[in-house]
């Protein structure tokens, strides 16, 4: 039998390519995503992707989404009960694992591996110190199409957002962006790929730049996948 686990689900590329992975050594039988719901805006947390997108992502996919709803800037202590007690429901339900799309961020991986070790589960990281330049590349020549939907201000400009994850997207990143955004300097939504059915149809709405309040740590920081206390861009995306 397979272990069961649970993906934690972003929409992004980090989340598809490991998703991806995991399929193909088919060890696990993930019997569902999961992805932070913003209660207030229906939408992915800090993604700012809208929840219909999602629901016909994972309908593509074809595996069911669990979504937690956290109130809008939620403090850590308010974070870690909703979650601890999301996890503690899947692990009475015999799911062992919990899946990430991490790839170096050692404080946040500390931080998860003992969240998950209160509720009676293990971590997975099926990405953990690869290279970033190289996974990108990977997700693009596997077939993998997506669009870039939020950028950090303090690093990208607003014509960022909106574009394709192609090659074209890395050759103009500045030298000090990481090629995969794991430092929180962009994030994307897949619409296509190997392990989806069909294509989500969708149409790009305005740019906004929204700003955040500084985080109160460095675990906060990690979690909110922020890197420092200033704006984002951001590109709305509708259902076509």
């Amino acid at each position: 039998m397979k272990t069961k686990a649970i993906f934690n689900w972003s929409g992004g590329k980090d989340s598809t390519l490991a998703l991806y992975d995991v399929r193909q050594e088919e060890k696990f039988d993930i019997v569902s995503l999961m992805t932070t719901i913003s209660s207030g805006a229906q939408r992915i947390t800090m993604h700012g992707v809208r929840r219909e997108l999602l629901l016909e992502q994972c309908k593509s996919i074809g595996l069911p989404v669990r979504e937690v709803e956290l109130p809008e800037q939620p403090s850590m202590k308010a974070y870690d009960e909703i979650m601890l007690k999301e996890m503690k429901a899947f692990a009475e339900k015999g799911v062992t694992h919990s899946i990430f799309g991490d790839i170096f961020l050692e404080d946040l991986r500390a931080y998860r591996e003992e969240k998950l070790k209160e509720a009676g589960l293990k971590g997975c990281f099926p990405l953990w110190r690869k290279d970033t330049d190289k996974l990108v590349r990977e997700f693009i020549n596997l077939g993998f199409k997506a669009i870039v939907v939020c950028v950090n201000a303090g690093l990208l400009d607003r014509e960022h957002v909106g574009r394709p994850l192609d090659r074209d997207f890395l050759t103009n990143l500045p030298k000090d962006v990481d090629p995969c955004g794991e430092n929180g300097e962009f994030h994307t939504f897949v619409y296509d790929g190997p392990i989806f059915s069909a294509p989500v149809s969708f149409k790009t709405g305005e740019r906004v730049t929204k700003e955040y309040p500084a985080p109160t740590n460095d675990t906060s920081s990690s979690v909110s996948e922020s890197v420092k206390p200033v704006g984002f861009h951001f590109c709305d995306l509708f259902l076509a």
